[in-house]
Formats: C-alpha cells, sequence, structure tokens
C-alpha cells in the first residue's frame, strides 16, 4: 500500500521525488513520497574532513527500503520496460570516460576498465552488455550477440578478473570507506543471461554514486559528492540513469535539482530495486580533482569550475537580474555583504557590532542563517545577490559556488588555530572561480579561549606548536570545537574598507 512521509519529514524535503511502492498490476507501482523510519539520526561533529583528513559530521542513513523511480514491471512475463525518452544518444558515439590520460579514455564498444591511479577515488567503467545482478550487487557485462543469436568471440578480450569498487572519493579513509557498500563488475558467461533477462531496459548508460559517506555536511555533499558525480558525467548532457547507493528521502529531497541537473532519468535505489536492469555501459565511482576543484587540463572539454557554478545556476532557474543592474545609475550604489550567524560553535560573538560596522563602511548588509532549513534553492537566491560573502570557517562557506564569479568576494574569518585548515579549504575554490579572497585569522585576544586558558598556555600563545605537541585531537575538539570570536572592529573594518573599495570599482553587472 501507498505511504506517505510523516509531517515531521516534510521540512526536509523528503517529498521532491516521487518513489513507487511495487503495488498494482501491469507496468507501474503506485507512486509514494517515499518510505521513511520513524526517525532520523543526524550528527554532526566537524566540518572540515578533507581539509585535514580528519572526521567531520556525517548522515546515518534510514534504515526503511526506499523503492526505485520509475516504471514497475511484473515479475511474470519477463517483458523489459525500455526507459529512453525517445532521444537515445542522439546518434552520438557513447563516450564513457572523459578524463585527459586516463587509461580507460580510448576504450573500444566492450570491455570493462578500472582507473585506481587517484588517491582520493577508484573509478571503473563497462561499455557493452550491462546487467545489474541485485542478489551481488553486481554489474555484469554480457559478450556481444552475433547475428545468429549466439554470443561472439568478442567477449574473450575481457579480463575475467572480478573488479570491486567503493564509490566515494575519500578511499584513503579507510573506516569510512568500509561503511560505502562495495560494487562488483565482471564479465559474464554467456550460459547466464536466461538468469539475467532484462526487466528495465535504459537507453542510457549509470552512474554509480552513494548518497552515504559525510553527506549529510553540505561542504561535504558538494566536494565529496555532486562536484565528483558531475565532473564524471557532464560530457553527458543528462544522458545518464544515476544508480544511489543509500538513497534516502532526505538526500532526494535536500538536493532534487542538482539530481534533475545531472540526469533526465529516473533515480535508481540500488540496494532495494531487486530488478534486473540493463544499460549500454556504466561508470562506477567518481572523479576528484581536489577540494571544490575542477582543473580544465584534466578533461577532454576543458570543463571549469565556473562551469560548476554555471550548472548550479541552471539546476536552480537562475534567471534574475542582480540587484544593481535595476538601479537608477544616478544612485550612490551599495554592494551587499552577506553575513553568516552560526549557532553553536565558532560564532561571531559581537554580531550586531560587526553588521553595524559593516553598514557603516558602506554595505547593504543581509545576515544569513546556518541550517535554517529553507530550501537550497532559496539559499541560492540569497547568496548570489551578495557582492561579499563572509563568515566564520564553516561548511556553509561552501556556498562561495552560489556567487557571481568574477565579481564577488568570500571573507573567511579563521578562529585561532584554524588559519591552515581554513584556507585549505576554500581559498583555491574562490581563485577557481575568478573571485577575491580574503582571509581574516583571529588574533588570540579576540578568541574565547582567552577566558579557559592562562594567557601563557601554549594553546594561546602558539597554536602550532600546540597542535603538534597534541595532534588533531586539540584542534577539533579546542580550536574548531571549543572556541566563537569577538572579532577586533578596527582591524576587522580595515579589511571590510578594502573589500568595499573593490566591489565599487567594479562595473555594474548585467543579468
Amino acid at each position: 500500500m501507498a505511504s506517505k512521509l510523516p509531517d515531521a519529514t516534510k521540512g526536509l524535503g523528503a517529498g521532491g521525488m516521487d518513489v513507487e511502492d511495487g503495488s498494482g498490476g501491469g507496468g507501474g507501482g503506485k507512486k509514494v513520497a517515499g518510505r521513511w523510519p520513524g526517525f532520523v539520526h543526524f550528527f554532526f561533529v566537524l566540518t572540515v574532513v578533507t581539509c585535514a583528513l580528519v572526521y567531520a559530521p556525517r548522515f546515518l542513513s534510514p534504515t526503511v527500503p526506499v523503492d526505485f523511480l520509475g516504471p514497475r514491471q511484473p515479475s511474470s512475463g519477463r517483458l523489459p520496460v525500455r526507459v529512453d525518452g525517445g532521444r537515445g544518444n542522439e546518434g552520438d558515439a557513447l563516450v564513457l570516460d572523459n578524463q585527459v590520460n586516463s587509461p580507460c579514455a580510448s576504450m573500444g564498444a566492450h570491455g570493462i576498465c578500472c582507473d585506481r591511479s587517484d588517491f582520493n577515488t577508484d573509478v571503473c567503467f563497462m561499455a557493452g552488455d550491462v546487467r545489474t545482478d541485485a542478489a551481488s550487487l553486481s554489474f555484469l557485462l554480457f559478450p556481444p550477440q552475433a547475428p545468429n543469436g549466439t554470443a561472439n568471440d568478442a567477449s574473450a578480450t575481457v579480463a575475467e578478473k572480478e573488479e570491486r569498487v567503493r564509490p566515494y572519493t575519500r578511499k584513503w579513509e579507510k573506516h569510512l570507506m568500509a561503511n560505502i557498500q562495495e560494487v562488483r563488475l565482471r564479465a559474464a558467461r554467456p550460459d547466464e543471461a536466461d538468469a539475467h533477462r532484462c526487466d528495465v531496459r535504459h537507453d542510457a548508460p549509470a552512474l554509480v554514486m552513494t548518497a552515504g559517506g559525510y553527506t549529510g555536511n553540505l561542504f561535504h555533499a558538494f566536494n565529496d559528492g555532486f562536484l565528483p558525480a558531475w565532473l564524471t558525467v557532464q560530457h553527458l548532457r543528462r544522458r545518464v540513469v544515476l544508480a544511489v547507493l543509500a538513497y534516502n528521502p532526505w538526500w532526494a529531497g535536500t538536493f532534487r535539482e542538482l539530481v534533475s541537473g545531472l540526469s533526465d532519468h529516473h533515480v535508481i535505489d540500488l540496494l532495494h530495486d531487486k530488478r534486473t536492469h540493463c544499460f549500454p555501459g556504466a561508470i562506477v565511482g567518481t572523479r576528484f580533482h581536489g577540494i571544490l576543484a575542477v582543473e580544465p587540463a584534466r578533461t577532454k572539454d576543458n570543463r571549469t569550475l565556473v562551469d560548476f557554478h554555471d550548472f548550479l545556476a541552471g539546476a536552480y532557474k537562475d534567471d534574475s537580474t542582480p540587484p544593481e543592474a535595476t538601479q537608477q545609475q544616478q544612485q550612490p550604489r551599495r554592494p551587499r555583504l552577506g553575513l553568516y550567524s552560526r549557532k553553536g560553535t565558532r560564532v561571531i560573538e559581537n554580531e550586531a557590532a560587526v553588521a553595524r560596522l559593516a553598514e557603516s563602511v558602506g554595505f547593504d548588509v543581509s545576515i544569513l542563517e546556518t541550517a535554517n532549513g529553507a530550501p537550497l534553492s532559496s539559499e541560492y537566491a540569497a547568496v548570489r545577490a551578495c557582492d561579499v560573502l563572509v563568515g566564520v570557517h564553516g561548511a556553509d562557506l561552501t556556498k562561495l559556488l552560489f556567487l557571481r564569479p568574477r565579481r564577488a568576494a568570500l571573507l573567511q574569518i579563521a578562529p585561532l588555530g584554524v588559519p591552515h585548515v581554513a584556507r585549505g579549504c576554500y581559498e583555491k575554490a574562490t581563485a577557481m572561480m575568478e573571485m577575491q579572497y580574503e582571509q581574516y585569522d583571529a588574533a588570540a585576544n579576540e578568541s574565547s579561549l582567552v577566558r579557559k586558558y592562562p594567557a601563557d598556555d601554549v594553546v594561546l600563545r602558539d597554536p602550532e606548536a600546540a597542535t603538534r605537541e597534541r595532534g588533531w585531537d586539540l584542534t577539533a575538539r579546542v580550536y574548531l570545537g571549543g572556541q566563537n570570536v569577538s572579532l577586533d572592529l578596527g582591524r576587522f573594518g580595515d579589511t571590510l574598507r578594502r573589500l568595499h573599495s573593490r566591489a565599487l570599482r567594479l562595473p555594474v553587472a548585467g543579468p
């Protein structure tokens, strides 16, 4: 029977995608919003895992199954459902690997190839008659058929070795990767075909990715998930089927625009859909170019991080005109500054005074709330309107990707003991967006730690030495998880005035 999400989950956007429950006969089940457990466990630790190779917040996915999104075939009859939208590959040759100098970039029309050369990720490619085996979480490559219907000898060219991939971009983090489901890839024998007849036949290749790992944290959702996925399949122009591990309604609802932007097809819940899906190819795993990074020289079509921003703009239907473009030219322009207001840790204790200071410098100030439950589309619009985005180091600064390339600026406030980690997370991405990066490093007298430690304690006097002596636990527990900041308005004002002057020098932006 169809089930509905409890009211408590509606704020999470869980209704963003329909889910079939498999009931009813004929060609499909009833569409429902998804099955959801009585409660969902979210817990957040720290938000800088990638930047310093440590723990960060993670999302624990629901344990109740969620069905496949798409037409469902009855168990009898074995007649495949074709899912193609009438377009196919539009006559183009199917090119799975868009990476320059990849060992798989020139693979033929039938084969399995894996690239395990990257420190962060393994990616495998399958070209040909690819079918799922739900029982073993496998993708099987069947030999091409000769005109007489028998298996072609081309199957002999495919190695019999089974490949295994955990499709997540943190393969160096062993304890985390142990919780990412392992997908198997192998060449199938011709006599296995009868047991793997197609229930659903797709005309586009599959991309196997996961909604697990640290995806519950915004930084990791983009850095580990959607940016690598875009890097891997953007050249397919949405002619790809997302086959998702650890699929859950929170992920589907929160990121529904990005999912739709990547693919024209319904998502497959790979762990709970037991049917045999057939594809002309498959990609298992995603490419990774660095922290919030796109390296043009590594893609055949020279993509950049600005192109990823444009993907986000398209996904969030951004056709608005920046505020300053609608102002009368004779009016003095006041650039807009967005100030992130954190709760819990790394709070700006004199936030109201900082906002007044920014207004006195000449900015119009918007206070942006973190984790306020607003859909990402509205957050995109709010951040895009800003000339300068300001915040203490944290996951919300990932939204620098929403700023206007070549115009905006990011001002990151780094608490005591955090400057290196903060810079490593966001400086390079800002430069790749051709925007201005500024970092304000809080001094000891601006840290709430002065109320916990004596002035001559190494924690205040020399944070780098303290970290060397006591390890990452000190950074995570004290510098990231145990302090707030109260900014020196005189020193911080100098930074704001510099950014204000830059914003005024820029020409009025068009749409």
